[in-house]
């Protein structure tokens, strides 16, 4: 396969991922600040939000204080912001139409078709009526688009780059996302917490798990309370958890060694050791080493891994 194609296939699967992803924290951002908390509490909800996507210092230079309102408009429909919803979207649709004849009838006009219907929906006001609707048609549209994908296209390089894209993007927001969210919790992991926050607690790790639908699988796993450090092991370590670290670097594993050629075998070797440490790992070595320190080295490694596939595959090997 062309690199030219194998990257507008690579990058079209992650900007819908990066779409949908973005689509989840709002979604559970907006929920949540309909709930009784402090103005500080709501903020720090908010700042976490651009955090994730690293997205606080070019909000501040273009909206200065932050405010809901703001950030709903700069991470939905602000096309200046490369990582906003609308942007995504643009971008996949560019991509795909870059490489209209790799993809089936199906796939491109479910992509061109989102690209369409999110102008409509923008214009008509339809994301200021009913944030949380608009965020339900976004992560709609991503299922979509993987479904149709998996369900139409020949199972070629095509479609394995567009996987390897979708799998390695969701590893880095989920890293992000769990980094950042665990980050702002007050009280500490496996201290006496009062009662006023044990009650904020249980909204913070419920959102957490709802940002990535682990809501129920939680229930259906633990048959339990909601415990920080077992949130902390369904979405790093349980490989049967679909948007979990282990369950997405299986994936990226797995279609590297299918387009495998003759310079990518140190990527494979890199993703097979990350896989493996969180095959094996444990999260009581995790906890107690930081958690902050073992995610700010897996999103290292994940975007070296996205550096190295890049150079491998995506770009043109000298004539």
């Amino acid at each position: 396969m062309l690199s030219r194609t194998a990257d507008h296939l690579f990058w079209l699967s992650r900007y819908t991922e990066r779409a949908e992803n973005t689509a989840r924290m709002l979604d559970v951002n907006y929920q949540t600040s309909l709930l009784p908390q402090s103005a500080a509490v709501a903020q720090v909800g908010w700042q976490g939000l651009l955090s994730i996507s690293e997205l606080l210092p070019a909000y501040e230079a273009r909206h200065g204080a932050v405010t809901p309102r703001s950030v709903l408009e700069f991470m939905v429909k602000d096309e200046n912001n490369p990582s906003s919803i609308l942007s995504c979207l643009r971008a996949a649709r560019e991509n795909a139409r870059a490489v209209r004849g790799s993809l089936t009838t199906e796939v491109w006009e479910t992509q061109n078709q989102t690209w369409l219907e999110v102008n409509r929906m923008l214009a008509a006001g339809e994301f200021e009526r009913d944030p949380g609707q608009f965020f339900e048609w976004v992560k709609f549209r991503s299922h979509l688009s993987r479904g149709v994908t998996v369900g139409t296209m020949l199972m070629d390089e095509a479609l394995h780059f567009l996987r390897l894209g979708t799998f390695l993007e969701r590893a880095d927001n989920t890293a992000r996302l769990l980094d950042v969210k665990f980050h702002a919790v007050r009280s500490d992991f496996f201290g006496t917490a009062s009662e006023k926050d044990q009650e904020y607690d249980f909204y913070h790790w419920s959102s957490i798990l709802r940002s990535v639908s682990g809501f129920e699988i939680y229930r259906k796993v633990y048959r339990d309370v909601i415990k920080p450090e077992r949130v902390a092991d369904l979405l790093i370590l349980r490989a049967d958890m679909p948007r979990s670290l282990h369950a997405s670097m299986n994936e990226v594993v797995g279609n590297l060694a299918v387009v495998a050629n003759d310079q990518s075998a140190e990527t494979q070797r890199r993703a097979g050791k990350l896989r493996a440490d969180l095959q094996y790992g444990s999260i009581e070595e995790i906890l107690a080493t930081g958690l902050h320190a073992f995610l700010t080295q897996f999103l290292d490694r994940v975007n070296e891994l996205g550096s190295r596939i890049s150079r491998d595959f995506l770009i043109p090997a000298p004539a």
